[in-house]
């Protein structure tokens, strides 16, 4: 076993954060924004009530039993909103502030500019929503930025807790990073704020006997991606890292959901009521796609899964450009020694509340998050219980244990196989007896019921020895397969870095569009303009109103494609809509006398088979 201590571990692999132009909130101890806080809890139909007063919150009392009752929620409190002279105060001090080049965001290509006019009707409709649900309000953001730079001067260190545990061979780290806030939506247009964050990276190490643990893998919490997804291999090209131990992370802005590569990423969150109108413009692009193959005399082909942009998803760009402050080993800033969470503190496991403002969003986007150890619906993360199956791991073997691992599979799957044997001999001697007294019995009337029981037996044996005769195929191709994969290990060769992956996390590459500025204005505007056009229709045109929206349909469809250089596509689309629709007109007008052709054809084509096979004889 190694003889390092658990802290020296986080420390020798300690992440490197790189952050994005502009980000206001970053990793501190979870102390820090305890003494800013107070306790509340929520009970269903009433009032917040208050538990423990500003200031009287620590992590000491913070894990102590509080029953609340059924349906209720503990939720602490960060800070309290801004008056109007605060907020005012607070906005000209910003405007009048000159901020350092690295403070400054700049958002780029618009993100509504970067997606099609379904999933800007969507993003309509999400934001529309946000004035029904309970969210947090412009002047919590303000409060909390300002706090937090409050808290930052009084400790500047940037701090992480860490954990470290072992399972199933593998020595596993985890560095839980704490921000005082999430402004993702108020500072980056992105789908939502809350009071605090908690955001974690996991270094896996393979656990060596009378040596010191390797690193084989890394995995980062980010938005919609888990299992396999979440992880890369140490020796992955695309991971970076400082003096090959710290492996770095681009930290989305406002979100602080972590990336392995710097750039901007389309975030997609799913609306479970569209699915179904998803699923069917799926199969009616692909029914497309392969009338336009079938045009150019190529063959259809089965399309697995949407590519792109789901088109009743909400899109969010997730800035993690990693131009601004960083933290870590040749960093800006140096790491504050760990608060190690092993083992695990009461603050952690007692305390079940959210780690801020609940403001009763039924999406639950905008109520604050929980505690490491815990969801907002008070059960244990999986990323807690089983980080090994948080990221896909539990099916992995280090490599070290590889070759051993495969050498006793081999030797179970030989096993396995003389058993077979065995079995199979057995019962095949059995069905010749069976046969040899099935023949000798056929004919003699005073032995029918030992003939039928005969033939039943040979029907049970031969079915069970047919199975055991394919089990036993596929165990010798499974015992080779597993051979070679020996002897390449034996070699010193490994799978692909990115083998594992399904969907990978890529920042977004360059959007060629014709208009440029002018076509992000649109792109922002379009969906208002299409709503404001409706009601005018309505109010002033209502005789035209068919006609007024056919052409509206038309325009718009017009100048998307033309700002996103794919008028081609719309043209080519159309020709194929078309002759689908012409051949639909045709068969409906002369549906019976199509059946009649049909049917002679075929009875044709059957004469015309049978002649040629009496011809050849």
């Amino acid at each position: 076993m190694s003889t390092i201590s658990d802290r020296q571990l986080l420390r020798q692999y300690e992440p490197v954060l790189r952050f994005t132009r502009g980000e206001e909130f970053f990793p501190t101890r979870a102390q820090h924004y305890l003494e800013r806080c107070s306790l509340w809890v929520q009970q269903p139909g009433a009032e917040p009530e208050l538990l423990l007063p500003e200031g009287a919150v620590t992590q000491e009392n913070l894990g102590e039993d509080r029953p609340t009752g059924f349906g209720a929620v503990q939720y602490l409190k960060f800070i309290d909103p801004l008056n109007l002279a605060e907020l005012a105060a607070f906005r000209l001090k910003e405007g009048l502030t000159k901020r350092p080049q690295e403070d400054i965001f700049h958002p780029g290509l618009g993100r509504l500019a970067r997606v099609g006019y379904t999933a800007r009707f969507v993003d309509a409709l999400f934001s529309l929503s946000l004035l029904a649900r309970g969210r947090v309000p412009g002047d919590t953001a303000a409060a909390a930025a300002l706090s937090s730079r409050q808290l930052q001067e009084q400790h500047p260190q940037p701090a992480y807790h860490g954990r470290v545990l072992r399972q199933s061979g593998w020595l596993i780290l985890q560095y839980w990073l704490f921000y005082p806030f999430n402004n993702w939506r108020s500072g980056y247009s992105g789908a939502n704020d809350h009071e605090a964050d908690w955001e974690m990276v996991c270094v896996y190490l393979a656990e060596q006997p009378g040596a010191e643990p390797v690193p084989e893998w890394v995995g980062y919490a980010s938005h919609e991606f888990s299992g396999d997804d979440l992880r890369r291999r140490w020796d992955d090209p695309e991971l970076e890292k400082v003096s090959d131990s710290h492996p770095v992370v681009y930290v989305g802005a406002g979100s602080h959901a972590a990336y392995f590569e710097a750039g901007e990423y389309m975030t997609e969150i799913e609306v479970t009521a569209l699915n179904p109108l998803a699923r069917l413009v799926d199969f009616l692009q692909a029914l497309g796609h392969n009338l336009a193959r079938l045009a150019r005399g190529r063959a259809p082909v089965v399309r697995q899964s949407r590519s792109g942009v789901n088109l009743f998803r909400i899109p969010f760009i997730d800035y993690a450009r990693g131009d601004g402050h960083s933290i870590g080993a040749g960093a800006e800033w140096a790491w504050d020694e760990p608060e190690l969470l092993t083992p695990t503190p009461e603050w952690v496991k007692g305390y079940r509340g959210l780690w801020g403002l609940y403001v009763r969003d039924q999406f639950a986007g905008e109520n604050a998050p929980a505690g490491p150890m815990y969801n907002r619906d008070g059960r244990v993360r999986r990323a807690w219980y089983d980080p090994l199956g948080w990221a896909g791991l539990d099916k992995v073997v280090p490599e070290a244990q590889t070759a051993d691992a495969l050498a006793g599979r081999i030797e179970e799957l030989e096993n396995e196989a003389d058993q077979l044997r065995t079995q199979i001999a057995t019962i095949s001697a059995r069905l010749h007896t069976l046969g040899i007294e099935y023949q000798a019995m056929q004919g003699h009337a005073h032995m029918r019921h030992t003939f039928l029981e005969h033939a039943r037996q040979i029907q049970v044996d031969s079915g069970e020895l047919d199975q055991l005769r394919e089990a036993l195929t596929e165990n010798r191709a499974l015992t080779e397969s597993l051979g070679r994969h020996a002897r390449r290990v034996a070699a010193g060769e490994r799978s692909p870095a990115q083998a594992h992956l399904q969907r990978a996390h890529h920042p977004l590459g360059p959007t060629d569009l014709r208009g440029g500025r002018l076509t992000e204005i649109w792109s922002a505007i379009s969906i208002g303009l299409m709503m404001m056009i409706f009601v005018g229709l309505v109010l002033f045109a209502s005789q035209y109103l068919f006609v007024g929206l056919a052409g509206m349909v038309v325009l718009l469809t017009l100048i998307e494609a033309g700002a996103r250089r794919r008028l081609h596509v719309l043209v080519q689309r159309l020709t194929v809509f078309l002759a689908a629709l012409g051949t639909l007109v045709l068969v409906y007008e002369f549906f019976w006398p199509l059946v009649e052709i049909t049917i002679f054809l075929a009875g044709a084509y059957i004469v015309w088979e049978n002649i040629r096979e009496l011809v050849r004889r």
